[in-house]
């Protein structure tokens, strides 16, 4: 028996004819039997299920992120065709199988000749693996996380996406407010400017997904000295602590670049990914989105996030408010 794992736009149960995204590396089953999802086709193949009426099974633990099962039918084996199994997401109204790359010029591109940013690979990534992507650029250079926060609801309104795709932070170390690493404790903006991005695009339906900022390309010139990769280390470990605290997946930018040296040829200036770099992004936000926990657990596990690697927090600091800006409401957590 052949089952199809399939998102379920419009949520009817049916694997319709413009339906084409498949979700793959999902266990599924049927009669007692199990079988992984393939990439690509989203099929998965159980042989030796005996003749009766059976509902497919769903295994929880190996769905991505923010999926959850659909509406399952009860077949009769042996079955004339493919069985569809239906996934679904909380998307609301918003576009299915598009993601808003959201930052600043990381995101946007253009930091060297023909520069598609980290978009790109991660667009191919993503169709690749679930057979449909769209990733809409944006991205605002020289913006700060602040400038962020006060301009996501434009482009969560005018674009509906399905995903948030959040990686800011770069800017803010020059800032008077954010120069310092005790800062992060009293006028920095950075992480209250990202919490409200996540509010903002929770209460848009759309589901975010949030990035550690890369590290500078250390000795390159002035504005780059070691107490900038200080800098961001220490407001990296305060992302992950609000990934955490908020329940969204963690796309650990930093520890990718950590883990290929932080070498200058992944960057073409002080801050600016290479070719090399935005592989590293696009990766991050990839494994963020496709493979969001680790076998034998969800991906949020009761409030871990996707990173296992990071270190475990046994208090979570409290986050202030970002200074001089009123909180964003629009979602309680």
């Amino acid at each position: 028996m052949t089952l199809v794992v399939f998102y379920d736009e419009n949520g009817n149960g049916a694997l319709d004819s413009g339906e084409a995204t498949r979700v793959p590396d999902v266990e599924v089953g049927l009669g007692g039997r199990m079988a992984r999802s393939a990439v690509g086709t989203g099929r998965a193949v159980i042989d030796g299920v005996g003749a009766g009426t059976f509902t497919p099974a769903v295994t929880a633990a190996t769905l991505p992120p923010f999926y959850t099962v659909g509406r399952l039918n009860a077949v009769q084996v042996p079955a004339s065709g493919e069985i569809a199994v239906p996934l679904v997401l909380p998307i609301g109204g918003n576009r299915p199988n598009t993601y808003m790359a959201f930052g600043d010029s990381i995101t946007e591109g253009g930091n060297y000749a023909g520069d598609p940013s980290y978009r790109s690979p991660l667009a191919t990534k993503l169709s690749q693996h679930f057979g449909r992507a769209t990733v809409l650029n944006e991205g605002v250079g020289s913006t700060k996380s602040n400038q962020g926060a006060d301009r996501v609801d434009g482009p969560l309104n005018s674009d509906r996406p399905g995903y948030t795709l959040i990686l800011y932070g770069t800017n803010d170390y020059g800032q008077s407010e954010c120069n310092n690493v005790s800062k992060l404790a009293t006028t920095c903006f950075t992480i209250p400017s990202l919490r409200d991005i996540v509010l903002s695009a929770k209460g848009s339906s759309s589901l975010p997904v949030l990035a550690t900022i890369p590290p500078c390309n250390v000795g390159y010139d002035f504005r780059a000295p070691p107490q900038r990769n200080d800098w961001i280390s220490a407001a990296d470990v305060q992302i992950r602590d609000l990934a955490r605290q908020m329940g969204v997946p963690l796309a650990d930018v930093e520890k990718g670049f950590l883990a290929a040296g932080n070498s200058s040829d992944l960057f073409v200036d002080h801050i600016h990914p290479s070719a090399q770099g935005e592989e590293i992004i696009a990766t991050a936000f990839f494994q963020a989105i496709a493979h969001g926990g680790a076998a034998g657990g969800t991906w949020l596990d009761r409030g871990a996030v996707i990173d296992l690697d990071a270190p475990q927090v046994l208090s979570a600091p409290t986050i202030p408010p970002r200074p001089g800006i009123t909180p964003r409401g629009r979602v309680v957590r």
